[in-house]
C-alpha cells in the first residue's frame, strides 16, 4: 500500500519477540542487525515496537542500534506506541512517551504513532487523557507522520472509536485464521468493521504468538497433504501469515520474529508475496475446522494479564505448559515445562489469590482464574 506517502512491503518486523542472549534479559543486538540487514535486502522496510517492550525501553533501544544508526532515515519506516495504562499514571506521563520513544530511537519523529492497545478495561482513559487530539498535535508538529491505535476489543466498541475519531488514519487489529471466528476475538467482525470504515489494517498476532507456526497434529496434516499436492514446502508459519496478507485492505502483516532462521522463512514468501488462491483458501478453512475441534488454551503471551498480578504468577509460561497436556496429550511434557516455570519464578498457579486484575487485562478475554486452577490441578503433584 502506498496510501501514507511510500510503497510498504506486505510483511513488518515486530520488536516484540527479539533474540535474546544466554542470559535471557538482554537482546542480542549483533543477531538483530543480521535480521535487520535480511529485510531491509529484502525491500521490507516496516518495522514495530512500543514504548512498553522490553525492560526500560529495551525493544526501542534495539531498534535504535540495529535500524537507525546503521541506515538513511529516509529509507524505512518505524511504528511505536504510547501506552495509557500499563506505563503512566497520569496524563502529562502519557503526554511524554513520544519524548522518551524519540529518545530512545534516535530518530526526529516516528511514521507511524498509536495508542496502544484499547480494551474494553481502558479506552477511557484515552478519552478523558485527551489523548485522541493529541495524536493530531503530534502530527501538527511533526513528529508523527501518520497515526492510529491498535485494538484489543469488540466490534461494537470499534465502530464507536472509529466513529467518534474520524482521523484515525489506520487501526492495528489481532487477525489470524485461528481467531477469525473466535467469539472471544471476533476478529472477522473488527475487521469488517475497520473495512467499512475505510481504515488500512496493520495486522498483528497473525501467527497467533507463534503458536500456529507449530499448529497441533491435526491441523498440521491437513498443511502437510496440500504441501504434497502442490509440490511445495511451505511452512505453518507461512501458510498463517500468508492467510492474513492476502485480506483486502491490509497494510502490512507483523512478524515477530525471533532468529534469523525465522526471518529468512518469513522472507522466502514474503518478498514476492502472492495471495493465497482459491484452493489454498480451501486448506486454511480445513485448518481452521481441525483447530476448532480441539480443546486448547488461546494465549498469545502477549503479558498484559502480568504488570498488576499481586502473586507475580507467569500466567502465560503456566498455560504454554498446560496446552502441552490439552492440545498434545503429553502431560510429561508439560509437567516438566511446568516444573521448571515453577522453579524459576518461585510462584505456582495455585498460589492464584482470585482478585481479578489479569482477566480485566486480557486482550483474549480468557477466565484466567479458572485456568490456574486446571493447571493447578493437572499439573501440580
Amino acid at each position: 500500500m502506498s496510501q501514507f506517502g511510500k510503497e510498504i512491503k506486505k510483511l513488518g518486523f515486530g520488536f516484540m519477540r527479539l533474540p535474546m542472549l544466554e542470559d535471557g534479559e538482554h537482546t542480542d543486538i549483533e543477531q538483530v542487525k543480521q535480521m535487520v540487514d535480511r529485510f531491509m535486502e529484502a525491500g521490507c522496510t516496516y518495522f514495530d515496537t512500543a514504548y512498553v517492550y522490553g525492560k526500560d525501553g529495551e525493544s526501542e533501544k534495539a531498534m535504535r542500534a540495529a535500524l537507525v544508526e546503521r541506515y538513511p532515515r529516509e529509507s524505512y519506516t518505524i511504528a511505536t506506541k504510547l501506552n495509557a495504562w500499563l506505563a503512566c499514571d497520569s496524563e502529562e506521563e502519557a503526554k511524554q512517551q513520544i519524548y522518551t520513544s524519540l529518545e530512545r530511537l534516535g530518530t526526529d519523529y516516528v511514521d507511524f504513532y498509536l495508542l496502544h492497545a484499547i480494551q474494553d478495561n481502558n479506552w477511557q482513559r484515552y478519552e478523558e487523557w485527551h489523548l485522541w487530539e493529541y495524536m493530531e498535535e503530534l502530527k501538527e508538529k511533526g513528529l508523527v507522520k501518520h497515526w492510529g491505535f491498535s485494538f484489543h476489543a469488540t466490534p461494537e466498541l470499534l465502530e464507536e472509536t472509529l466513529t467518534k475519531h474520524p482521523g484515525a488514519e489506520f487501526v492495528q487489529l489481532q487477525i489470524n485464521y485461528a481467531d477469525m471466528e473466535n467469539p472471544a476475538v471476533q476478529s472477522r467482525a473488527c475487521y469488517e468493521v475497520a473495512c467499512a470504515h475505510e481504515k488500512p489494517v496493520v495486522v498483528m498476532e497473525p501467527v497467533k504468538g507463534g503458536t500456529l507456526a507449530a499448529p497441533p497434529t491435526t491441523v498440521a496434516e491437513v498443511f502437510d497433504k496440500a504441501n504434497a499436492v502442490m509440490g511445495v514446502d511451505f511452512s505453518y508459519a507461512s501458510w498463517a501469515i500468508r492467510y492474513a496478507a492476502s485480506l483486502d485492505n491490509v497494510m502490512v502483516v507483523l512478524s515477530g520474529m525471533s532468529n534469523l532462521e525465522q526471518m529468512e522463512d518469513n522472507l522466502s514468501f514474503m518478498r514476492h508475496f502472492d495471495p493465497l488462491d482459491l484452493n489454498e483458501l480451501g486448506t486454511v478453512g480445513g485448518a481452521q475446522l481441525a483447530l476448532k475441534a480441539i480443546d486448547q488454551i488461546n494465549c498469545t503471551a502477549c503479558h498484559y494479564c502480568m504488570p498488576g498480578c499481586p502473586m507475580n504468577i507467569p500466567i502465560p509460561d503456566f498455560f504454554e505448559a498446560m496446552n502441552w497436556h490439552k492440545i498434545y496429550g503429553n502431560t510429561k511434557r508439560a509437567k516438566f515445562s511446568y516444573g521448571n516455570d515453577v522453579k524459576q519464578a518461585g510462584v505456582k498457579a495455585s498460589d492464584c489469590i482470585a482478585c481479578g486484575q489479569c482477566e480485566g487485562a486480557c486482550p483474549q478475554k480468557l477466565p484466567i482464574i479458572s485456568l490456574l486452577e486446571e493447571v493447578a490441578a493437572t499439573l501440580e503433584d
